[in-house]
């Protein structure tokens, strides 16, 4: 399509060389600087506000060059969107969520994890902290994409607020049990992800699949799987993406309306199942509707399943990207947002407002780093760990949304970036289990034995090399022998360079690139503590500076 060559090739144009990405960055982060310190000019630590709000949109700009991609990454890899398109998506709707729904307050210290009291009336301790917080975890996150490891930006925060709070007040400041439990996701979040995106996958493969009339079973069950998800995300969406505005919109309803709701602070679960489940129903007739005229287009194949797929894939992206704006651009505003409150009350809060300033500068950030540096990411995600198809990426849509429903109600910590990956990971090996006996999986065994038995008789010609070198009056004939060992030396490279040519080319389809989960576990585990101490170095920096 013409509107979609054009829109990638913008999107390439502007993210094209790293130095132009660089000088972009630079640019948005001194228009924070100069915007925040002229905005707040009238009080008198306006330019240590300012420093922190540069802090925070470099926060926000590696969340979306991190985070986002768990977002539109299956859309992408299995070929829904181009990566244009995705960028452009999720842009739009990562800013929409952080502005309509990012709330009115905040927390200051991300999930309770360390004691505010124990800052006492020390005000400029805690400045410091939060400042050594957010610039830590920014910094982390930045390594973390240039070496392409999907990593958690809630567990970053977390570990720079917990080791800056260390370096203020003592290892007492830290509440242990909440990192207990924040330690336990990183098992929990990828285990359920891998869990539900398995179990979806199959019951498809089961319904659909592996049936000899793939269209009839399709106009069958695909309105119901759609249902499904239609369900799961707009629970999801009033559960987490909606919670922050959500006393206004049932205030707003009544006003309209002249209805009598009751006005709660957040929606309950079960509201948000009703509402769930009204749209679910609504959806499941539309497309079985619209299903009946596409079907008769299509062959019977599995690649036309995957169509059936696609639009719903591109609707998960975008809901996806606005509950992850409305909740994760917390991750950068609220140290910010602590921050403001302090230097404007002069003393410290464990709740604090968010101006529209400081939002912007979390949205803005959240969008242009993705849009510069998302790529790297979206790739690793979508393609990078296993290889992805529309079904196997809405399975995996699909699975962020359960798992996060079932993850609130039974109170188990989780996240959002470990659950996409673990996802990801389930899809791969429910294919290893799967096709174990696969064409490919044979075809792969015996290039492994091609290679083995090459390199066996590479071997035995230098043996054979060896042997005539050792001898202390070498003959004509031996010289002559030596150059045919040459020649069968370098035809046997030759046939071992193909052959793990060919291995390598047939891995790569297959399941689950083994040395990426090694990445990004190793990752996942460092996360906490590296922030930790980065941020301890930093805030020590900050107070020499300072003091």
């Amino acid at each position: 399509m013409k509107n979609s060559s054009t829109v990638d090739s913008y999107v390439t144009q502007m993210t094209g060389s790293d130095f132009a990405r660089f000088i972009v960055a630079l640019l948005f982060l001194a228009a924070v600087l100069v915007f925040s310190y002229f905005f707040t000019e009238q009080h008198s630590n306006s330019l240590f506000l300012a420093i922190a709000a540069v802090f925070g949109g470099y926060m926000a700009m590696n969340i979306g060059a991190n985070d986002v991609a768990n977002n539109v990454g299956p859309a992408v890899g299995s070929k829904a969107m181009t990566m244009g398109w995705a960028i452009v998506l999720a842009m739009v709707f990562e800013a929409s969520g952080a502005f309509i729904a990012g709330g009115d307050v905040v927390s200051t210290i991300k999930k309770g994890i360390i004691d505010i009291d124990a800052f006492g009336q020390d005000t400029d301790h805690f400045l410091w902290a939060m400042m050594a917080a957010l610039l830590a975890a920014a910094v982390w996150l930045n390594l973390a994409t240039w070496a392409k490891a999907p990593v958690s930006t809630t567990h970053s925060i977390v570990g720079g607020v917990m080791g800056a709070g260390i370096a203020a007040a003592g290892f007492d400041i830290v509440n242990w049990g909440t990192m207990g439990k924040i330690a336990s996701s990183w098992v929990i979040s990828p285990v359920i992800g891998g869990v539900v995106a398995a179990l979806f996958l199959f019951a498809i493969k089961k319904t659909i699949i592996f049936k000899d009339d793939k269209l009839a079973a399709s106009s069958r069950w695909v309105p119901v799987y759609v249902a499904v998800m239609a369900w799961a995300f707009v629970t999801y969406l009033v559960l987490k993406g909606l919670k922050q505005v959500w006393s206004h919109l049932v205030q707003l309803l009544n006003d309209v309306f002249m209805l009598s709701l009751e006005v709660t602070s957040k929606p309950s679960f079960v509201t948000a199942t009703m509402l769930g489940s009204f749209v679910a129903v609504l959806v499941y007739f539309v497309v079985k509707k619209r299903l009946r005229k596409r079907v008769i287009k299509l062959d019977n194949n599995r690649d036309s399943v995957n169509v059936m797929f696609t639009i719903p894939l591109i609707f998960a992206a975008a809901l996806l990207s606005f509950a992850h704006g409305a909740n994760d651009v917390a991750n950068a505003i609220g140290p910010l947002a602590a921050i403001n409150d302090a230097v404007l009350t002069g003393g410290i809060s464990a709740k604090a407002g968010i101006p529209f300033w400081v939002m912007a500068v979390g949205a803005l950030g959240l969008a242009l780093g993705l849009a510069l540096y998302g790529p790297r990411l979206i790739n690793t995600v979508g393609s990078g760990i296993t290889d992805l198809d529309q079904i196997r990426a809405f399975s995996i849509a699909i699975s962020a949304a359960i798992t996060v429903i079932i993850a609130s109600q039974l109170g188990l910590p989780v996240s959002s970036t470990h659950i996409a990956i673990g996802g990801v990971f389930g899809v791969g090996l429910l294919r290893e289990w799967l096709d174990k006996n696969s064409t490919l999986q044979a075809e792969i065994e015996r290039e492994k034995a091609i290679v083995k038995d090459e390199k066996s008789q590479l071997r035995a010609l230098y043996d054979q090399l060896r042997a005539i070198e050792k001898k202390s009056n070498r003959t004509a004939a031996d010289s002559e022998e030596m150059l045919k060992i040459y020649k069968l030396i370098d035809q046997e490279r030759a046939v071992i360079k193909v052959a793990k040519k060919e291995l390598k080319k047939d891995q790569k389809n297959l399941y689950i690139k083994k040395g990426m989960i090694q990445k990004i576990i190793t990752a996942w585990l460092i996360t906490v503590p590296s922030a930790a101490v980065l941020s301890a170095c930093i805030f020590f920096i900050i107070k020499n500076v300072v003091q």
